[in-house]
């Protein structure tokens, strides 16, 4: 076998290079349009109060899922996926930078077409959070999934088995619904942190704030507007807090404490120092004779002569 001359060796080693920068460049954009589209379905989330995520769900979130623009695409067998950022909450209460994260999953029954829609996946507890910083997570089986409630004011306690870990909506056109996603898998899309974050980035040091690059400005605002949008949520359900405390604590009318007296009177309740007030019905005055009635006086009767 021939081999190349060291020219043309020189020029694919060259060519092999600009190709991985170029390939690195587009990847970073498209992790700033998928972070940016992000962004537009959690702006989206809070300008729709009337069919929303509940404030009580965003403000206890430890984790939250946004997949702009999954595709669904079915004949008989379907399938789904899409990309996304997921954050989690640290200890403090703040959110913590972005991981770019993968669903996929399939379905067998009557389907037909293409559809592409938002998904938001809202995290109750660090186990199914756990599941996925070490690999991925089967929704349905590795942690339990339950289609979400929607309104600003809907409680949770809407999944029969109130053992839920993870709320799930869409929004295909119009407003979110919930949305059954058992079956589906989100995983840690690797190549795109490295992508954003550097090379041999895990998820944990993303969250932990220990990854060797900065993310990007897109990818921040997605931080940032998390952030807004749990800060809108808490003070939505503190304002209904105190409003609720309020309601529970004005004054009521106090119940009338004079007593009623069989004679008819009326009479203060002991230590108010009222004097006893006329009868409730005043005896009638006797009536004076009119000027048309004969008023028989009594006869005197006088003495014979």
């Amino acid at each position: 076998m021939s081999r190349l001359p060291r020219p043309a060796l020189l020029r694919i080693a060259v060519l092999s290079l600009a190709l991985g920068i170029a390939t690195s460049a587009v990847a970073g954009q498209q992790e700033d349009d998928r972070a940016r589209q992000a962004v537009r379905v959690l702006t989206d989330i809070q300008q729709i109060p009337e069919s929303g995520i509940p404030d009580k769900l965003l403000d206890e979130a430890r984790g939250i899922v946004v997949v702009p623009d999954a595709l669904k695409v079915g004949l008989v067998v379907g399938g789904r996926r899409g990309h996304g950022l997921l954050s989690v909450k640290n200890p403090d209460g703040t959110w913590s930078n972005p991981s770019f994260v993968k669903l996929t999953g399939g379905s067998i029954g009557f389907q037909a077409g293409v559809q592409s829609a938002d998904i938001v996946l809202v995290f109750r507890s660090d186990r199914g959070l756990d599941n996925i910083v070490n690999g991925k997570v089967t929704l349905g089986a590795d942690a339990g999934v339950a289609a979400g409630p929607v309104g600003r004011n809907a409680g949770t306690a809407t999944d029969g088995q109130l053992k839920a870990e993870i709320w799930s909506w869409s929004r295909a056109r119009g407003l979110f619904a919930g949305i059954a996603l058992d079956g589906a898998v989100l995983s840690i899309d690797d190549e795109a942190n490295e992508s954003v974050y550097g090379r041999d980035t895990t998820p944990r040091m993303i969250f932990e704030g220990r990854a060797n690059g900065q993310p990007s400005t897109a990818v921040v605002d997605f931080r940032d507007r998390l952030e807004e949008a749990s800060n809108i949520a808490r003070t939505a359900r503190s304002n209904a807090s105190a409003d609720a405390n309020a309601r529970a604590s004005a004054p009521r009318p106090a119940a009338s404490s004079a007593t009623v007296h069989s004679s008819g009177g009326v009479s203060a309740a002991p230590g108010t120092g009222s004097a006893t007030t006329a009868p409730l019905h005043a005896p009638q005055q006797a009536q004076q004779p009119s000027a048309f009635e004969t008023v028989e006086s009594p006869v005197q009767a006088e003495p014979l002569p």
